[in-house]
């Protein structure tokens, strides 16, 4: 079954890759499943040799009666002649067994397979003996039996009224179907959306049928059905392009499971015959008929052996057409060509004087992208000083603005201080002039001041540089403010850099550090960085520039 499942999955691959119509797609893999008929046709083979291999070591008569029972399962849809002749090898064992049911179930076997043949008369001889009260679990199978059997020759008959008397019968053994399968189930779906469709209520057969489609997931020939009944129902809606589709869908599941007796492929090739697409139409009737004939399905040969003609007829035509035109354009190129040698004659001789003019040409434009691609370089540069330059007085004028207002700020605070210890002086407070004079409290408020003025100009200047300098670092440890401020020491720092004070001596000089403070403080910035740490401090040069 994984094999099954594999080969379907590869052959629908195409419905995702090729961007065509779904319709367009479904017939790509259509067209590869025709090809490769010959490898299910193998599969099957395989498994059917293994189960032979089985009956050659089986040992009982059991044993032989569950394998043969298996090939017959295996042969009813494959090839009906060797499917009867397990059915009357098995009805040969249950003989031997004397087993009651079992050889009731043999002679249903025996009538299915010959409703498949065309022995129908055969096949009702068995179905008129057979007594299924004493095993109701034959029941289902038995009605079944009679539906299709009733329903092949309803379809096969020439006479309107025996076609009634046939249907009618149908239609009753339908009935019968639906109250022995339990809702819900696979065959309860089936024959329920088949009596939908006979009695034309095809939307609610198509809901039944669409809900049902997509919980199939083992049996391959089961969805071949189920998709075919969905084709149905849309063709009696006369919704050509869904009943083309799904169609499509149950001859994939046909072939892909071996099964050599449907009727999905034949009635599409002849949908695509009366669409004009000749080709596939004689390609899938060609098919179908060569599986009716493998089977040995009289009557899927009788319907198909109708449609050959008309589609052969027409393929044959098509190709005479596209003979006499392939001579009609075989003529035409030798025409063609002889005029092609003469113009080529006279390109050659302009060609000769156009590849001079070429030539000097290709030359000047060398000449000429070299000074183009200098003059870009030129461009680049300038544009990068201009850039530069406008940071660097918006810098200049930002600060040179700061720098007067703090200067007279200084000068106001000087003179009020000043004026603070001549009147202690005046009042003769000695010893509060020497405190004031020792107390280094008026430096560090007017260190913080200069800080918090230098932290909210450079803000403004750079109002995202706290976020995009941390997303530099593999941490944000260092970065972390406290309460209340702006930047901290490291941000200072690098807020320097930032501003081009590049030079160690004169940030620890600004910042009032030792000099080696501010060189471990950068080294291991640099050690943190998320890129190459070669490349930190110009990445930092770079905060700001693209929104600038």
């Amino acid at each position: 079954m994984k094999r099954w499942f594999v080969i379907s999955i590869c052959s629908l691959f195409p419905l995702f890759l090729f961007g065509k119509s779904e319709m367009d797609s479904l017939l790509h893999v259509l067209d590869k499943t025709v090809e490769n008929y010959q490898v299910y046709s193998n599969l099957k083979e395989e498994k059917l040799n293994k189960l032979k291999d089985l009956l050659k070591m089986a040992i009982s008569d059991q044993q032989h009666y569950v394998i043969c029972g298996q090939l017959y399962d295996e042969y009813k849809l494959y090839k009906s002649d060797s499917a009867l002749v397990y059915a009357q090898k098995k009805l040969q064992i249950a003989e031997r067994l004397n087993n009651k049911r079992d050889l009731t179930e043999v002679k249903l076997n025996l009538a299915s397979i010959m409703g498949i043949t065309g022995m129908y008369k055969e096949s009702m001889d068995i179905l008129n003996v057979v007594n299924v009260r004493d095993y109701p679990d034959l029941k289902a199978y038995y009605f079944h039996i009679y539906r299709t059997v009733y329903g092949f020759m309803a379809d096969y008959t020439m006479t309107s009224q025996e076609k009634k008397q046939y249907q009618e019968i149908t239609d009753a053994y339908r009935d019968s179907l639906l109250v022995t399968n339990p809702p819900g189930s696979g065959t309860h779906v089936m024959v329920k959306s088949d009596q939908l469709i006979v009695n034309k209520q095809y939307d609610e057969a198509l809901k039944l049928l669409l809900d049902y489609f997509p919980t199939i997931k083992e049996s391959i020939h089961d969805r071949a059905i189920i998709a075919y009944s969905i084709a149905l129902a849309y063709h009696g809606k006369h919704e050509r392009d869904l009943e083309k589709k799904w169609l499509a869908v149950s001859s994939i599941n046909d072939l892909q499971s071996a099964t050599k007796e449907y009727i999905s492929l034949r009635l599409l090739a002849f949908s695509l015959y009366e669409d004009g697409d000749v080709d596939r139409a004689y390609k899938y009737i060609r098919r179908s008929l060569d599986d009716a004939l493998f089977c040995n399905a009289r009557l899927r040969t009788f319907e198909i052996s109708q449609m050959v003609p008309i589609i052969d007829k027409a393929y044959q035509h098509q190709t005479e057409s596209h003979q006499r035109l392939m001579l009609i354009s075989l003529i035409s190129i030798s025409i063609l060509s002889f005029l092609l040698m003469i113009a080529v004659f006279f390109v050659y001789r302009q060609m000769k004087k156009l590849a001079i003019a070429r030539k000097k040409l290709s030359t000047a434009n060398d000449q000429l992208n070299t000074l183009n691609h200098e003059l870009s370089a030129i461009n680049y540069q300038l544009k990068d000083t201009n850039d530069t330059l406008q940071e660097a007085n918006l810098i200049k004028e930002e600060y040179i603005g700061r720098y007067m207002d703090q200067c007279s700020a200084y000068i106001d605070k000087l003179d009020d201080y000043r004026r603070l210890l001549n009147k202690t002086a005046a009042a003769g407070k000695i010893d509060d002039l020497l405190h004031a004079i020792k107390s280094k409290q008026f430096i560090e408020d007017e260190l913080k001041e200069f800080y918090t003025n230098f932290d909210s100009t450079f803000l403004q200047l750079f109002p995202t540089f706290v976020e995009d300098f941390t997303r530099l670092l593999i941490d944000n440890e260092e970065t972390q403010l406290k309460q209340g401020e702006l930047l901290n020491t490291v941000l200072r720092i690098f807020a320097l850099i930032r501003l081009g004070i590049t030079d160690s001596v004169k940030i620890s000089h600004f910042l009032r550090y030792s000099l080696s403070t501010i060189y471990n403080y950068r080294t291991k910035l640099r050690n943190k960085s998320a890129g190459p740490r070669d490349e930190f401090e110009s990445n930092v040069m770079r905060i700001g520039t693209n929104t600038k």
